[in-house]
């Protein structure tokens, strides 16, 4: 191999070992946004004061991003499906970052998703738990007839902590 060969495979070799602008500027880990215990709790309370309020005991789940429950509460009352609906409701506006009302409009489109055991609920009664730019995960509730109904109460749970959380 001649002098410039060598010089040019050396400079190539280099190159290659290098990190790039882009991987340099990359960063090493990542920050996830949680709610702590204490907020959960608030939220659940106050979903369930609300639909207790218009007469009804409900479950209330709240996940995190990932969709794992952070916290589920069911009023005394409260049905005893309740519990796992209100986690596949919360579960489903977290995957899709969406409610559940507006996903029930999409039911049509989605009913393999819905068929495939992924526990999706494609039903008004959840609320995705963004604020700030930050994403948390969702809360869903139910128990009252009204998948509706059900969804006020979620959205009064995040209503109770929805400024504190924009304050952050």
């Amino acid at each position: 191999m001649g002098p410039m060969k060598s010089c040019l495979f050396a400079i190539l070799a280099a190159g290659l070992f290098m990190p790039t602008a882009r991987a340099a500027d990359a960063p090493l880990s990542v920050s996830v946004p949680r709610l702590t215990l204490s907020t959960v709790r608030k939220m659940a309370h106050a979903a369930i004061a609300a639909c207790e309020k218009a007469g009804y005991q409900v479950s209330v789940t709240v996940v995190d991003a990932d969709g794992i429950p952070q916290i589920m509460e069911r009023d005394t009352l409260a049905p005893p499906l309740s519990a796992k609906i209100s986690f596949g409701k919360a579960y489903t506006a977290a995957m899709f970052h969406a409610k559940g009302s507006v996903l029930q409009k999409q039911a049509p489109k989605r009913v393999a998703l819905a068929r495939a055991g992924l526990h999706l609920v494609l039903s008004a009664g959840s609320v995705p738990l963004a604020v700030g730019g930050r994403f948390y995960g969702a809360i869903g509730v139910s128990g009252t007839p009204d998948g509706m109904l059900d969804e006020r109460c979620a959205q009064a749970g995040f209503n109770a902590v929805r400024d504190d959380l924009d304050l952050q």
